[in-house]
C-alpha cells in the first residue's frame, strides 16, 4: 500500500515537473517538450487502451483545453483499413517505418492554446493546431520513446480541424501551416477549407494571411473617414447658412429699429404717385434785418 501511494506522488511530482518545462516563455511553448508531455501521459494510460479505439488521455489541470488521443492499432488492420475518425484519416496500404507489430497513434489538439504554439510571420492562425505522432507498442505493457513514420507515398494523410474561425470563408484564402523543427514551418494550399493533407507526421493548422486582414481593416478606416467627412461638410454647410440667416434677421431688426425711432413723414397724392410730405415746417423763416428800409 505505501509503495503504491509513492509511485503515486513520485508519478505527480514528476509530471508537474513534465509540465513545467513545457513553457520557454509567457507566449510560446518548447514543441519538443510538449510532445514529451503527451507522450509521458499517454504511455501512463497505456494500460487502458483497446484496440482500435479512440481513448481519451488525461493531462494536468494546469493544461485544460487541450485534448489528447490515442488509437492503439495492429500493422495489419493499418494496412487493410487505414484510419477514419473524427480527427485523422489514413487510407488503407500504408505501412509504418520501420515494420512494427503493434502501434500507438497519439493525436493531440491544443484547443484555446493554440496562439502560444507558434507564430507564422505574415499569417494569423485561424483554427486549432492539431497533431499526432505514432509510436512504437510492440510491448504491451509501455511504448517506445522513438518516434516513427508512415509510409503515404501512394495517398495523403487528411487532417480534420474542428472549428476554423474566419469572416471570411473562401478557401482559397486559407492556408495549411505544418510545423517543423526548430521553428520551421511549411506552408501549402488548402483543398477545403477545415482540412489539411500531408505525408508526414507533425503539427498543423489552418491560417489566414495577416496582411489581407490590415488590408480590409485599412480599407474599413477609410470608408469611415471619408463617411465621417462627408457628414462633418454636411455640418459646416448647415451651421454656415444657419449663422447667414440669424445674421440677416438681425440686421432686418436693426433696420426696423432705426426707422421707428426716426422722423415720421406724412404722405400726400400728387397726381396718381404717393409722396411724403412734411407735416411742419422745421425752421421758421426770420428777416435778415430787424428793419425796412
Amino acid at each position: 500500500m505505501g509503495s503504491k501511494k509513492s509511485c503515486l506522488i513520485i508519478f505527480m511530482v514528476f509530471s508537474l515537473l513534465l509540465s513545467s518545462i513545457v513553457f520557454t516563455g509567457s507566449d510560446t511553448y518548447d514543441t519538443k517538450a510538449l510532445d514529451s508531455l503527451f507522450y509521458y501521459h499517454a504511455n501512463q494510460t497505456m494500460a487502458q487502451y483497446q484496440t482500435g479505439s479512440l481513448t481519451q488521455v488525461s493531462l494536468p489541470f494546469n493544461f485544460s483545453g487541450m485534448n489528447v488521443f490515442v488509437i492503439a492499432l495492429r500493422s495489419g488492420s493499418l494496412w487493410s483499413k487505414g484510419i477514419n475518425s473524427s480527427f485523422i484519416e489514413i487510407l488503407s496500404k500504408v505501412m509504418t517505418l520501420p515494420y512494427l507489430k503493434r502501434l500507438v497513434v497519439v493525436y493531440h489538439n491544443l484547443g484555446k492554446w493554440s496562439s502560444k504554439y507558434s507564430k507564422v510571420p505574415g499569417y494569423s492562425l485561424v483554427s486549432p493546431v492539431v497533431g499526432f505522432n505514432v509510436y512504437d507498442s510492440s510491448n504491451t505493457t509501455t511504448l517506445s520513446n522513438k518516434k516513427v513514420t508512415l509510409n503515404t507515398t501512394s495517398e495523403p494523410i487528411s487532417i480534420y480541424f474542428s472549428y476554423v474561425e474566419a469572416e471570411d470563408k473562401n478557401v482559397t484564402k486559407f492556408k495549411c501551416i505544418k510545423f517543423g523543427g526548430g521553428g520551421l514551418v511549411k506552408i501549402n494550399n488548402t483543398t477545403k477549407m477545415n482540412v489539411c493533407v500531408t505525408k508526414t507526421l507533425g503539427s498543423f493548422s489552418v491560417a489566414a494571411s495577416s496582411m489581407a486582414k490590415k488590408k480590409r481593416r485599412i480599407w474599413k478606416w477609410w470608408v469611415i473617414g471619408f463617411v465621417a467627412g462627408g457628414v462633418g461638410v454636411v455640418v459646416l454647410v448647415l451651421a454656415g447658412v444657419a449663422i447667414v440667416n440669424t445674421w440677416k434677421r438681425k440686421k432686418i431688426k436693426t433696420m426696423e429699429k432705426e426707422s421707428e425711432t426716426g422722423m415720421t413723414l406724412d404722405t400726400v397724392w400728387v397726381g396718381g404717385d404717393k409722396m411724403p410730405s412734411a407735416s411742419m415746417i422745421r425752421t421758421q423763416p426770420i428777416l435778415e434785418h430787424d428793419y425796412v428800409s
